[in-house]
């Protein structure tokens, strides 16, 4: 592997876990929200699953890591 591929690997696996914690962190504080006491805010499920979202796709990008990097590593060159 040279350097320019690993390079892009782990700037692709950085992208995809800061997309996984920020999935992460809104359905967090959405729960957090909900569940706070003397909050009125109904817990749903739709604002959930749209606040998952992004952890879904992160875990996307994360799985297919290696072959965004070979194509990251050809524009890089």
């Amino acid at each position: 592997m040279d350097a320019t591929l690993r390079a892009a690997l782990m700037l692709v696996r950085l992208v995809a876990a800061c997309i996984m914690v920020v999935g992460l962190l809104d359905t967090g504080l959405y729960v957090t929200r909900c569940y706070e006491p003397g909050s009125t805010v109904p817990v749903r499920v739709l604002p959930i699953v749209l606040n998952s979202i992004p952890f879904v796709i992160g875990i996307g990008v994360w799985i297919r890591a290696k072959a965004i990097a070979r194509w990251v590593a050809d524009k890089f060159e």
